[in-house]
């Protein structure tokens, strides 16, 4: 009679062995080697630079310009709420740019000739605006485009606006690699089982597409963080524009270094996210998981 496997014994717990207990313990005692190596490396490399740097002839006049505690505690307070404003632009830009960018590359990849000029129109126009800087883009849309409708605008939504023209041609540009970057033979599997179109993008192309382009996605998101500084041009109380008050007032560079402070802090998630994520796309990839 077989037992009920309700009343068979519990299996023993796996035990490893002797040799797999030395190796774990050999690549503990490792990492911690390499851990000890880099703290050290770091701290030895980061003395040397700072016994050379304040070392140097001119290192007094530069503190006192630009490193002013003081000055900087301070300035501090006004810098803050203009990279709240920058902080505003940012985030309605994140998803006006996704929104308009999308757009463009489905409109460069539409299949058959009777949607030439769409793609004509819109490989024109990531010319255009990919050729552009972006400070002339801001110059035409925040003095040119109130004059030419008899409105004046907030200057956040003219600073919004020249960013998504600006950052959609480069990241339509990466979204319509990435969809290029599909095998066809996902399509055509797709449309054999009687998806559409538009279902084999959503249900197909797209979400393969974004797993691959996430990396450069978020190196176009870090240069607009930076970018978002230059709406200051527009008479715009930012970050940017704070700094130069509080600089002329103090007749002092550091205000400036406590906003590009603000903007490397704003950057460093998501620079580090970016290579996290990279590197676990490469890891996936190696080892034949689904990315």
């Amino acid at each position: 009679m077989t037992p009920d496997p309700i009343d068979a014994p519990p299996r023993s717990a796996h035990v490893p062995s002797a040799l797999e207990v030395e190796r774990r313990a050999y690549r503990a005692r490792q990492s911690q080697r390499s851990v000890l190596i880099a703290v050290a490396s770091s701290l030895a490399f980061a003395a040397i630079v700072w016994v050379t740097v304040v070392n140097t002839p001119g290192w007094a006049a530069v503190q006192r310009s630009f490193f002013d505690p003081a000055i900087a505690l301070a300035s501090l307070p006004r810098i803050w709420e203009g990279f709240l404003l920058n902080l505003q632009v940012l985030g309605l830009s994140l998803i006006t740019v996704a929104a308009f960018a999308l757009v463009l590359a489905l409109l460069r990849t539409l299949p058959g000739p009777v949607f030439f000029p769409l793609r004509v129109l819109a490989a024109a126009y990531t010319d255009i605006f990919r050729g552009l800087p972006f400070i002339i883009v801001l110059y035409i849309i925040g003095f040119g485009l109130p004059a030419l409708i008899g409105v004046r605008m907030p200057v956040i939504v003219l600073g919004t606006i020249a960013v998504t023209l600006t950052y959609s041609a480069y990241v339509s540009e990466v979204i319509r690699a990435g969809i290029d970057a599909v095998h066809p033979s996902q399509r055509l599997a797709a449309r054999a089982l009687g998806l559409g179109y538009l279902q084999t993008l959503r249900r197909v192309v797209l979400p393969q597409a974004f797993r691959k382009i996430t990396p450069p996605l978020m190196n176009d998101f870090v240069a607009m963080q930076k970018d978002v500084g230059l709406i200051s041009i527009l008479g715009a109380m930012d970050a940017v524009l704070a700094a130069k008050i509080e600089s002329s007032q103090t007749y002092n560079f550091t205000p400036y270094i406590v906003a590009g402070i603000l903007f490397i802090l704003l950057a460093i998630p998501t620079i580090r996210l970016t290579d996290w994520y990279a590197a676990r796309l490469r890891r996936r990839e190696q080892t034949g998981s689904l990315v």
